[in-house]
């Protein structure tokens, strides 16, 4: 549940973490498995209840990322996809979905980032309307180029169960918008078990930051949903998303059940 009412932020990524209950973060993969059809399922997931749109960005390293979008990246990137055209496929959506659309918040990786260059990518994000970044090989202390240049672009950093309480406060110090929470360490992909050990991460991240703390990394169904909801400030379904992605309605129904899961764990 959320850990503080009064700090839920009015612009940027905050407007997407509501103050009495815990945000659906919603992850899609740009261009899979084209262009069309993901922008079909951006709508599909804002109208069934998604808080915020993590929108992936087709990158041929996704260290961070397991099989199922490491293989819509794939596809994606073969169709020509990149930051540039994420951007664009960004701003198509917002633009179409109006003033009450959930912030949008790019994941991408630092080498796409720095080809396109810090100003010239902070600029494009600003015109798109893309209200945050999230890029996981980016530690706060190599991202000094990016935050001089990211002004209306939240930051959103990174911590795992390895971290240690100075990484907590650095990222803490660092990140806006909000902290995104890895439940458990390697890649990306769904799980069938959370660990228990994830209540007592959270504490421990929040006793460092006022920003919302949301988990991501093997939330598969409905009921883990629910669970993470009951102790975190945003669920993060990735995978299990990504993987009903060439069909749109079902991505609809499936993160309608999310968000039934999430909003029945308000307490």
């Amino acid at each position: 549940m959320p850990s503080d009412p009064g700090r839920t932020e009015a612009t940027g990524l905050g407007r997407g973490f509501p103050a009495d209950r815990a945000a659906l973060v919603v992850y899609l993969m740009a261009g899979y498995p084209d262009r069309e059809t993901s922008l079909v399922s951006l709508r599909a997931a804002a109208r069934s209840g998604a808080d915020v749109i993590e929108l992936g960005v087709p990158y041929g390293n996704p260290l961070a990322d397991g099989p199922v979008i490491a293989e819509a990246a794939a596809v994606a990137r073969g169709a020509g996809f990149g930051l540039a055209e994420s951007i664009d496929l960004a701003a198509e959506f917002i633009a179409g979905a109006g003033p009450g659309a959930p912030p949008v918040a790019l994941m991408t990786y630092l080498n796409p980032l720095m080809r396109m260059g810090p100003p010239r990518a902070a600029a494009a994000m600003c015109a798109a309307g893309i209200a945050g970044v999230i890029v996981p090989d980016m530690p706060p202390e190599a991202a000094r180029p990016w935050l001089a240049a990211a002004s209306g672009v939240d930051t959103v950093f990174l911590v795992a169960p390895t971290s240690t309480p100075g990484r907590l406060a650095t990222v803490g110090a660092a990140a806006s918008g909000f902290v995104y929470c890895v439940s458990t360490t390697g890649v990306t992909g769904e799980r069938s078990e959370l660990p228990a050990e994830l209540d007592a991460l959270v504490r421990q991240v929040r006793a460092h930051t006022t920003l919302p703390v949301a988990v991501g990394f093997g939330i598969a169904e409905p009921a883990q949903a629910s669970a993470v909801a009951r102790i975190a400030d945003g669920v993060v379904v990735g995978s299990a998303v990504v993987r009903r992605q060439t069909d749109p309605d079902a991505v609809g129904e499936f993160v309608g059940s999310l968000a039934a899961a999430v909003r029945s764990a308000r307490i």
